[in-house]
């Protein structure tokens, strides 16, 4: 199933990102930029911002997806393929990768909203899309 390859590609950013948040976590301590003890219980002390726009973005990266990860699960299930579907599903991840970008580096609200919305609205395509192909 060619929906795989997208949804491979997002799984993929979301570990890289996973391993950026430890490093930075770690460069942090070790900079002496934090308190070690925040990384216990997350509370009591603040990370460095450049520690905590990779942490966001990973929370980011865990909350949407999260529909584009089932509605990819269910057209496997349900051995779905449609090329529409799969050129969508790239865009999705194309875009979820601009916003990872923008986010950890020069962070511009504005442009970043953009590309979310841009990203819940193909999402928002490809559900109804999906429904559509049920009928």
């Amino acid at each position: 199933m060619s929906i795989i390859y997208p949804i491979f590609t997002l799984v993929m950013l979301t570990f890289i990102v996973v391993f950026a948040v430890g490093a930075s976590r770690l460069i942090s301590v070790r900079r002496r930029q934090v308190n070690p003890k925040l990384y216990r219980l997350m509370a009591g002390y603040e990370a460095p911002d450049y520690v905590q726009k990779l942490t966001r973005n990973l929370s980011n990266l865990l909350e949407m997806p999260i529909l584009f990860y089932v509605l990819g699960v269910l057209l496997v299930a349900l051995q779905i393929e449609d090329p529409a579907m799969t050129d969508l599903a790239w865009l999705f991840v194309g875009l979820r990768f601009i916003h990872t970008t923008i986010h950890i580096s020069y962070n511009h609200t504005i442009h970043r909203f953009m590309v979310f919305v841009a990203s819940v609205l193909i999402l928002i395509a490809m559900w109804i899309k999906f429904i559509l192909l049920l009928a």
